[in-house]
């Protein structure tokens, strides 16, 4: 059904194109915003990765690689973006509501853990973001990361590498950061 609706759209119907868009977009958005950390410049990168697709899906060779081949154009559009100069503005993050769920032992220190992480991220640049998201985030094999990314299967693992470390290396330095209430003392 899938493919059925990649082909159609590759020769030109405007409504199986509508279907692929509006079912893909959710992922492409999720990509891109964690790329780019900021919603605005997300939906930009959404919005030309759409694009991008449409005019380029015809030359596309095999339907069943569309998943792989629209997360290609969404990390380009997405590095592209963030090269512009444009910086990520502090946006408000709305946590899940999880009101259904109960209470963990230590809710407080799965939030804080999470915003370490999220401040050490903001600190990576687009490229170092683009491969821990399609690893952790899509969950992307090495071998599907290079193909996405056009690039050999060792550079995939030697940019992981690197990318891990600078966030490892970003944590810390932000955790030795003297907090408000040390720099007042």
């Amino acid at each position: 059904m899938f493919r059925d609706i990649v082909e159609r759209a590759a020769k030109g119907d405007q409504e199986a194109f509508a279907s692929l868009a509006q079912s893909s977009s959710g992922r492409l958005y999720a990509v891109a915003y964690r790329i780019l950390r900021d919603p605005y410049l997300a939906e930009d990168a959404v919005q030309q990765t759409l694009i991008t697709i449409w005019n380029e899906l015809p030359r596309l060779r095999d339907p069943d690689r569309f998943e792989a081949w629209s997360y290609r154009v969404v990390v380009r559009a997405s590095t592209a973006e963030a090269r512009r100069g444009k910086r990520a503005a502090t946006a408000l993050r709305l946590l899940p509501d999880d009101a259904d769920r109960a209470p963990g032992p230590d809710e407080y220190g799965a939030v804080a853990d999470r915003d370490r992480l999220d401040r050490g991220f903001r600190k990576l640049n687009a490229d170092q973001r683009a491969v821990l998201v399609l690893h952790h985030y899509v969950g992307l094999t090495p071998v599907d990361m290079a193909e996405v990314l056009g690039i050999p299967v060792g550079t995939v693992g030697s940019r992981l590498h690197y990318a891990t470390r600078a966030l490892r290396a970003a944590i810390e330095a932000d955790d030795r950061r003297p907090s408000a209430e040390e720099r007042t003392a």
